[in-house]
């Protein structure tokens, strides 16, 4: 959520962009983007809202549409309107029943590799 100093952009419903979003806000999308997104911030793609990218955000909360990947550095939000075709990396993932989900995930910190143990002879 945005606080005081950080600003909100918003693309309203009969707005269409084709072109890269890029900052340090949070942005709430109800109209159509062709390209990426690469935000510091929230992400909120409204019920009708559909993004077509690759999209980088902090948090994100999808009520709409996306075709593309997608990777959020703490939380990911579908909510049960959302319809997403694409990759997903995030740390939190919170898929809510009646939401449509195409591709993979990754989910958390990278796991490694669990040390060996040598036998005693």
């Amino acid at each position: 959520m945005a606080t005081k100093e950080q600003e909100i952009t918003q693309i309203g419903s009969t707005v269409s962009i084709k072109g890269d979003i890029s900052g340090k806000s949070d942005v709430r999308v109800a109209g159509n983007v062709n390209g990426s997104i690469n935000i510091e911030g929230e992400l909120i793609i409204e019920r009708n809202g559909f993004i077509e990218g690759e999209i980088k955000a902090t948090n994100a909360v999808v009520a709409g549409g996306v075709k593309g990947n997608i990777d959020c550095s703490e939380k990911l939000i579908l909510e049960s309107t959302s319809k997403f075709v694409g990759n997903i990396k995030t740390k939190h993932l919170i898929i809510q029943e009646g939401a449509i989900f195409q591709g993979n995930c990754q989910m958390g910190a990278p796991v490694q590799a669990a040390p060996q143990v040598k036998e005693k002879a």
